[in-house]
């Protein structure tokens, strides 16, 4: 019989992950999703209707809330409510590399995006995982 769900080592899934932003699984109310964000990079200011949670796995940031800046590194977490104007920097001299749960999901199922320079604009199509 076939397991539903996603269960994996999730420290040992972010910090191998090398690509920008890479969906790993997406239900009905939520998505997990694994980053990595480059030296000096960014994700970029953005506010979103829907609930978001981020814990830094390794690497050095900063999260901006609403014009409010706060210190990030290894273990960190962020809640971001709907409607909060968020950007996250990579302060360190290494890739940032975290994990986010967003609910409801905010990507298409499976996108992958190499760098940041191969984002595009894409939002959830109602198409889960399973």
């Amino acid at each position: 019989m076939r397991m539903k769900g996603y269960v994996a080592d999730l420290e040992e899934v972010t910090v191998n992950n090398s690509d920008y932003r890479r969906v790993l699984y997406t239900a009905r109310n939520s998505q997990l999703v694994v980053m990595s964000i480059e030296p000096g990079d960014e994700i970029g200011e953005e506010v979103h209707e829907l609930d978001q949670f981020i814990r830094i796995e390794a690497g050095k940031g900063e999260v901006t809330l609403d014009g409010v800046t706060h210190a990030l590194e290894d273990d960190w977490a962020v809640v971001i409510p709907a409607g909060t104007k968020h950007n996250v920097v990579n302060t360190g001299d290494e890739p940032l590399k975290l994990y986010s749960v967003y609910a409801p999901p905010e990507h298409r199922d499976g996108v992958v995006h190499p760098t940041k320079a191969d984002e595009v604009e894409e939002h959830f199509d109602g198409t889960t995982t399973e």
